[in-house]
């Protein structure tokens, strides 16, 4: 992924799969583009409400990669495959 949003959601009483539907929502309505990537920190993945399906971690259509660059509560999400 080259380009993506930039989402914070720091909402203690939601799920991290909650909070990437949230981002996704509003990634596709300003966009007009489903996103299908999410990246996270690392220590968001213990929450438990993401899904392994072939190996990959799962919210709803959107895979989650962890990564630490990306702060926790933090979200980037896009479409991967983008290129310039």
């Amino acid at each position: 992924m080259n380009i993506g949003m930039l989402w914070f959601d720091n909402d203690p009483k939601a799920e991290i799969a909650t909070k990437i539907e949230r981002a996704a929502a509003y990634y596709h309505k300003k966009y007009g583009t489903v996103p299908n990537l999410c990246f996270i920190h690392p220590s968001m993945v213990n929450n438990g409400s993401l899904k392994a399906q072939d190996d990959k971690l799962k919210s709803g259509n959107v895979e989650v990669r962890t990564t630490r660059s990306v702060l926790p509560n933090h979200f980037w999400i896009g479409v991967n495959g983008t290129s310039n």
